[in-house]
């Protein structure tokens, strides 16, 4: 795991809007889905709610990366590219269960371990 810099962490302050998250399952082919219940760890990681995944948890439990893309209130782009963990008990799921609202299941915390990151075509991790 790479931890996130100082760009990135900044740039997830001014989030504007869902994020979308991508795996990929056993025959290589993507799903992506929007999220909204998210944040970010205080080891700077991000994590995400699992409200409702379905193919995300499959491709996730049979060992995908992951990707996730936001955009900022200013309309620059960030994708950071990693390995994912699912947690369902622990301090992750707490902390996730902590901002995740209470009409939602959280049923598990996903945290994206990062790996590389970028801003538009621009490596920056």
């Amino acid at each position: 795991m790479v931890a996130l810099n100082n760009e990135i962490f900044e740039a997830w302050g001014q989030k504007d809007g869902p994020v979308v998250v991508t795996t990929v399952d056993h025959a290589g082919i993507p799903n992506s889905v929007y999220a909204t219940c998210v944040g970010m760890s205080a080891d700077r990681r991000i994590v995400i709610a699992d409200n409702y995944f379905s193919k995300t948890r499959l491709n996730i439990e049979r060992g995908s990366r992951i990707s996730v893309l936001f955009i900022t209130q200013a309309g620059k782009s960030y994708q950071v590219k990693g390995e994912a963990e699912y947690h369902t008990a622990g301090v992750l799921f707490d902390f996730m269960k902590s901002w995740n609202p209470s009409k939602h299941p959280g049923h598990a915390a996903v945290v994206v371990n990062p790996l590389e990151a970028f801003s538009g075509k621009e490596r920056i991790l």
